[in-house]
Order: C-alpha cells, then structure tokens, then sequence
C-alpha cells in the first residue's frame, strides 16, 4: 500500500475525517493543512486504520477533538483572558518583591549610616 493511502481506514473514519477538515477550512486553514490535522486527529482517536478485520473495535479517544474545540470554542477568548489576568497577577507579586528587596536594603543602608554617625560622635565626645 502507498504512503499516504486512506485504502485501511473504515467509512466511519473517512466520514470522521472529511468532517473535521470541513470545520478547520471554515476557520479559515488551507484545504491541504486540513486534511492534514483532520487525519492527524483520527489517527490519534482511533489508533489508526480499523478497516483490516471484523471484531477489532477498540474505544476512540476523543482527547483531540476536544482540545481542538476548546482552542476555537467560543471560551477561548474568556480562558485567554483568565491567563493573561494571572501573567498579571504573577508580575504583580514580581514587582512587589523587587520592591521589598529594596526597602529592606535602603533599611541596612541607613541603619548602616545611624551606627557610622553614632560611633563618630562617641569618638568626638572623647577627644574633647
């Protein structure tokens, strides 16, 4: 059988295909892209052609088709959405640490300062 042959896959499956690359050209991919991604999709449910003997059924996993529907589901944009808002929420605490970081740093400064100034002053009390 020639590479790229659809002779070992059921009616049920060439249906399964042509149906899933109908739904990816009305999103606007290349017919041969869809075609592609279509029996990719198949072949990732089914294991394959199922043609080749009768009591071979195994479970599909539709684990696939699902991804894709969310992908460009009418969620999407509310889930990419949700992301971004924690992306956000994640720089957020960044920048909050960074500014922590450098209080606690301007309070070593000074601390630093009030102990060179407090020695100073003891040395001047005894000199005089």
């Amino acid at each position: 059988m020639a590479r790229g042959s659809k002779d070992s896959y059921s009616g049920k499956q060439k249906r399964k295909a042509a149906h899933i690359a109908e739904g990816y050209q009305k999103r606007g991919t290349s017919k041969k892209e869809a075609k592609r991604r279509a029996w990719a999709t198949v072949n990732s449910e089914d294991g394959g052609g199922e043609k080749s003997g009768s009591g071979r059924g195994k479970k599909s996993n539709k684990k696939a088709s699902k991804k894709g529907g969310r992908i460009g589901g009418k969620k999407a944009g509310k889930k990419r959405a949700k992301k971004a808002g924690k992306k956000k929420a994640g720089k957020k605490k960044a920048a909050k640490r960074s500014t922590k970081k450098r209080s606690t740093k301007k309070r070593a400064t000074k601390k630093r300062a009030t102990k060179k100034r407090a020695t100073k002053k003891r040395a001047t009390k005894k000199r005089s």
